[in-house]
């Protein structure tokens, strides 16, 4: 058995040192630490978050948190799900296939195809259930938190490796709002928009933003002669109406619309099978996605003496299809034609989801010694799946049309029924001490129908979620905390005439502490975990088949460390950071029995944050600041038998800000990795990829951006 450990490479040990350089001295931080005074400059500012269904201070919550405020989010220039995720240690997200598709990492737990996400995403309180909703372009946003470890009791079957809960922008009773736009290299152009105000002071208020962008790529397809990465359009369009009609009584309603059309399928063939070997696509296909989607949203709060009562029901309708190459070569360079048949092939889907969920939960209030939260929660989906091989004669996409071109046809539509009861108490055994306990009950009913053949497949899968966590406060800046917690992953059906997969179980032991020291001028937040799942579900291409499916992983130990850290050394200088560690090992495997010992699929076992932002005055109401980041990340595991490994890679970002009086307007230089590092995004080998070669995904290289914000 090969068992990984952890060592400390030059690399690591030069990122840790940049750490430690930048905290202050041991002496420092022995100084007692002093309560919080009121926000000013010269004090880091009091970040909120929602995460325990209750408006908490970040610092009060005895979870692992990577949150980002309002302030932090324009200040790093957060504008999509990879952003905040590459500023996010233990964390890793990787966008490809399609434009929507996507691939989330959190502390070892993996997001795969054709299944649950790993991580719940909650957005204004409405959980976002299908995977192609995380990836998204982040306008007008209030907060985000990423919850790291199972989250289960709150937030349900989807959080087995945590959760993420973004907040938008509320309406406001006076009118404002503000414009902005970009520029940049690959032909990129973006605007942004927004603007709220009351139609009713205090009674119905209003907010409306908007978000399009357009780019010519830049990852060239050089035997097409055509970037494989151009966004011919994706545009966003949200709309929110608060109405407060009673004393106590809020109605919350949100439509938001999303339709683009970008490309999709342009994997590389690499040769020597060496993920650190970057080629170009030379597919003679040139793939496309296109989508849209659909939320509703209706979010009523009402308090009584003894809870507050609130129901949150979500309609979402998304479609999505993708048209592109299957084997992503050419007649020249491969004139044997698609897996030596003599002839080229494409391939494409057509993905259409309904889904329907209602939440009612009561709160107790906040300011009593035991504190509870009850709810109950459904969710209704209907998922039609429409996936075609097709034989390619004249290049075009549109062949996936033709049925007699078909080489072969599936077709599924898919049903799940799912229900939950929760609850948590919170128990304070004494003034400083407090005593969590929450429970979910999950049930998910799911059927497939072969719209073929007619066959049907039904199952029933169930698991209770149990969580507990210890609390003890040393002063208002500073806690400790030791919490076990679970979470679970339904299982399903692969796609017809393939066997079904289990649900993944997860079950999670944690410690952690949170420090708030130097007059408010730096935040240390650490937690240790140990944690062993069962049935760990991963995906691959079957290379007889050339179907995509889903496995499990019999057990896997997952164990590491979570650091965060914000220093403001002075008004004007700050840094954050953060280190994460995830040692995840697969402990038995019976249907790979030689890959025990190995590290799990899409892993990354060390990664390190550094930011440091400089603000100065510059005159007549200016303010110049710059940002500097840094990302380093491991090396990646692709496969179980850990055969493919991208290598370690450093990445560096630059943004350069002139803010005029009062911040009513900005402009900002962006650059991100500067270094032009390529390196492929997702990586799938011969024996997991269905093809008789590796293929590689690649990421984009150096990107820059020109900025304007006017406020009014």
């Amino acid at each position: 058995m090969k068992h990984h450990h952890l060592s400390m490479t030059p690399t690591r040990l030069a990122v840790l040192s940049l750490i430690a350089a930048m905290l202050p001295s041991a002496n420092a931080l022995a100084q007692a630490a002093t309560p919080a005074a009121a926000a000013d400059e010269n004090k880091l500012e009091t970040v909120v978050v929602t995460s325990q269904r209750r408006v908490e201070r970040l610092q009060d919550v005895p979870v692992s948190v990577k949150a980002f405020s309002s302030k932090q989010i324009e200040s790093m220039g957060i504008g999509s799900t990879q952003d905040f995720v590459n500023l996010t240690p233990n964390m890793s997200f990787d966008n490809s296939f399609t434009y929507g598709n996507s691939f989330v990492v959190l502390r070892g737990v993996t997001q795969i195809n054709n299944a649950d996400s790993p991580v719940a995403v909650v957005v204004d309180g409405v959980p976002q259930n299908n995977q192609k909703q995380l990836k998204m372009d982040l306008f007008d946003i209030e907060r985000i938190e990423v919850l790291k470890g199972p989250q289960g009791a709150l937030y349900g079957r989807n959080a087995i490796g945590g959760a993420i809960n973004i907040e938008t922008k509320q309406p406001t009773n006076r009118t404002e709002g503000f414009v902005s736009g970009a520029v940049g290299n690959g032909g990129s152009l973006q605007a942004t928009g927004a603007v709220s105000g009351a139609l009713k002071d205090d009674v119905a208020l209003f907010r409306v933003s908007a978000s399009g962008k357009k780019s010519n790529g830049q990852i060239s397809n050089t035997y097409l002669g055509q970037n494989v990465d151009a966004v011919d359009h994706d545009a966003s369009l949200r709309a929110k109406l608060l109405l407060m009609p009673a004393q106590g009584v809020k109605v919350d309603l949100r439509a938001s619309a999303t339709n683009f059309k970008a490309g999709a399928t342009w994997d590389t063939i690499v040769s020597d099978s060496q993920p650190s070997t970057i080629a170009q696509p030379r597919s003679n296909l040139l793939g496309k996605t296109t989508g849209d989607t659909t939320d509703l949203s209706a979010k009523v709060t009402a308090d009584f003496s003894f809870a507050t009562l609130t129901s949150i029901t979500g309609y979402t309708k998304l479609a999505e299809s993708y048209r592109g190459d299957i084997d992503f070569s050419n007649a020249t360079d491969s004139p044997s034609g698609f897996l030596g048949l003599g002839f080229q092939a494409g391939q494409g889907q057509n993905l259409n989801v309904k889904m329907l969920s209602q939440e009612l939960r009561l709160t107790s209030p906040d300011d009593q010694a035991v504190r509870w939260i009850a709810g109950v929660y459904a969710l209704d989906t209907r998922r039609d799946l429409f996936t075609r091989v097709f034989v390619d004669t004249t290049g075009q996409l549109d062949q996936f049309d033709d049925a007699s071109k078909a080489a072969v046809t599936l077709s599924e539509a898919n049903r799940n029924r799912a229900t939950a009861a929760f609850g948590q108490v919170d128990v304070d055994l004494s003034k400083n001490l407090t005593l969590a306990s929450a429970l979910r009950y999950d049930s998910d009913e799911r059927k497939q129908t072969d719209v073929l053949s007619g066959a049907v497949r039904q199952a029933k899968f169930s698991n209770w979620q149990p969580k507990f966590t210890l609390t003890q406060k040393l002063d208002r800046n500073s806690l400790l905390y030791a919490t076990y917690s679970t979470g679970f992953r339904s299982g399903g059906f692969n796609a017809p005439g393939l066997a079904d997969f289990r649900p993944e179980r997860l079950s999670n032991a944690e410690i952690g502490s949170k420090l708030v020291m130097l007059d408010n001028r730096l935040t240390l937040n650490a937690a240790a975990f140990y944690a062993k799942s069962k049935d760990f579900q991963f995906f691959y291409v079957d290379i007889g088949s050339g179907s995509q499916v889903i496995s499990n992983i019999d057990k896997v130990t997952l164990k590491g460390l979570d650091v965060d850290v914000r220093y403001l050394a002075f008004k004007g200088l700050e840094f954050d950071g953060g280190i994460g560690v995830t040692d995840s090992i697969i402990e038995a495997n019976a249907a790979q029995p030689s890959t025990v010992g190995h590290r799990t699929p899409k892993s990354v076992p060390f990664k390190v944050n550094l930011g440091m932002e400089a603000s100065q005055a510059l005159g007549d109401g200016l303010m110049g600041k710059i940002r500097l980041d840094y990302e380093h990340r491991d090396k990646k595991y692709w496969h179980p038998d850990n055969v493919a490994v991208s290598p370690a890679l450093d990445l560096f970002g630059l943004r350069l800000s002139v803010a005029g009086p009062q911040d009513r307007w900005n402009v900002s230089l962006v650059g991100k990795n500067l270094t032009d590092r390529r390196y492929y995004a997702d990586y799938n080998a011969a024996k997991y990829s269905g093809l008789p070669y590796d293929v590689g995904s690649l990421a984009v290289g150096r990107s820059w951006n020109l900025e304007a914000k006017l406020r009014f």
